[in-house]
């Protein structure tokens, strides 16, 4: 296959088949490789927490990924980042000769540091785990075990759902943090039905 076929195959495939992605299922992803199912994880305010406490919930942690050679942790921040705008107001600063527009330019960008700071703990926590499923065993018994062993370690978790999965590639892709509803396709919610 030629350089140019390769590109007209890449352009025919879908945005999942680009990423790898077979199928969104309802509590994670089917790639080549298999399904995956993603556990939702609340953190708890680490801030008001005394330090022994902490060091036990690093501890519980550091077990949980041990004892489950499977499991994977993911990060991942679900607020905007204003990195890129911070640059480009250093940028201005330093290229501006006029003292009050140098002023105004620092007073935003000193704006920008204190959203980023008022949404620092603003991230999303999820374990990921590879679906394989064992002679008899549904993959129902599989999530509500691997689910039980989370809580057991004092985590507070829950599956992801559908919503989930979509916004953590949104973030992931995309950095895409302000869309509440994901559609299957675009302009889905554009359609109307005359029936």
């Amino acid at each position: 296959m030629n350089r140019q076929q390769k590109k007209e195959l890449l352009q025919r495939q879908s945005t999942r088949q680009l990423m790898g992605i077979d199928q969104i299922t309802e509590h994670g992803l089917k790639t080549a490789r298999g399904e995956l199912a993603f556990f939702m994880i609340r953190p708890d305010n680490l801030s008001v927490l005394p330090t022994e406490e902490i060091r036990g919930r690093v501890h519980a942690l550091t077990n949980l990924l041990a004892g489950t050679e499977v499991i994977r942790f993911m990060a991942l921040d679900s607020r905007e980042s204003f990195q890129q705008n911070k640059n480009w107001y250093q940028e201005r600063i330093d290229q501006e000769t006029n003292p009050k527009i140098r002023e105004q330019l620092e007073l935003d960008m000193a704006h920008l540091d204190e959203i980023q700071t008022m949404t620092a703990s603003a991230r999303e926590f999820a374990f990921v785990f590879p679906m394989e499923r064992q002679k008899g065993e549904n993959y129902e018994t599989i999530l509500a075990s691997m689910a039980k062993t989370i809580r057991e370690h004092g985590f507070h978790v829950r599956l992801a759902e559908e919503q989930d999965i979509m916004r953590i590639l949104a973030v992931y892709y995309q950095q895409d943090v302000t869309t509440e509803v994901f559609e299957h396709f675009d302009g889905e919610s554009a359609v109307f039905n005359y029936d």
